[in-house]
């Protein structure tokens, strides 16, 4: 049975890209004056990781890894991996020509030095016969894809400039995007390991996985509530420093998985906007 489109794109999962966008006021402390701009660099970045979860899937398919996973692209598109990589090449073709129209319009170019490069290592991550994601540099490539290249560049397209903030937002959600991979990884140990795929949770065991994912989760509240202590109102520190601890407890006592460290992460994100713009 073929499954729903729907099934398959998991809406969830692009919060991973939309954090990110979000997180540039909460941890700038301030208005952004290019909130088209900002959503419109959102969106295209929310386009290239639909590319890049369909490339992710058709090589899963191709290599031998996931072929038991039901929502699968390669299956929507009738167990056919080129129609999924025709698939994801269109989605990249917009969210590239969607970012580029951007950056020609506020005069920003030059931030292609930065993106590109990224733009590049996501395709890499599932190019070829040994792609990126199969070999131990997989977990580091998402970490500078989503740190420095998905919040560095959202940053500079909203019109800050770089600084402390920005640094302590590229910590934050390059760990955050780690922590959700490595949140998916331990339930795919064997099928990984006879794919040869040199994952995390294939070189050290699901334990460990499951523990540095929560440490990768602690990673991504403490620079946004270092900023936040700094930079907010007493009130929204407390709320924000609380709302970490609450979090941060229910990760370490619970089954990871990456429902919950993107529920955890929205809820965090969420409320530090809503109780900085309230008082602001």
């Amino acid at each position: 049975m073929t499954p729903g489109w729907h099934r398959a794109l998991n809406p969830p999962i692009y919060l991973v890209s939309i954090l990110p966008g979000l997180g540039v006021p909460l941890l700038a402390q301030a208005p952004v004056e290019n909130t088209g701009g900002l959503f419109l660099a959102t969106f295209a970045v929310v386009l290239l990781q639909h590319a890049i979860n369909l490339f992710n899937d058709a090589a899963d398919w191709r290599l031998g890894a996931d072929v038991e996973k039901y929502d699968s692209w390669v299956r929507v598109h009738g167990e056919r991996p080129k129609s999924a990589v025709l698939h994801g090449a269109l989605s990249l073709l917009l969210g590239g020509l969607l970012g580029l129209a951007l950056l020609w319009e506020q005069d920003q170019v030059w931030i292609l030095l930065i993106a590109l490069p990224m733009v590049g290592l996501g395709y890499l991550y599932n190019a070829g016969t040994k792609p990126l994601s199969y070999t131990y540099l997989g977990e580091w490539v998402t970490g500078i894809c989503y740190g420095p290249g998905v919040f560095g560049c959202l940053w500079l397209v909203a019109g800050f400039e770089a600084g402390g903030a920005m640094v302590a937002g590229m910590v934050a959600f390059g760990a955050l995007a780690v922590a959700l991979l490595l949140s998916h990884q331990p339930p795919q140990i064997a099928t990984d390991r006879r794919a040869g795929k040199q994952s995390f949770a294939v070189r050290f065991g699901a334990a460990r996985t499951v523990f540095t994912a929560r440490l990768l989760f602690a990673v991504f509240v403490g620079p946004v509530c270092a900023i936040i202590f700094t930079t907010a109102l007493p009130v929204v520190a407390y709320v924000s420093g609380l709302l970490a601890l609450v979090l941060l407890t229910s990760v370490a006592r619970s089954t990871v998985n990456p429902k919950q460290i993107l529920l955890a992460a929205t809820a965090f994100v969420t409320v530090g906007i809503l109780i900085t713009g309230f008082f602001a």
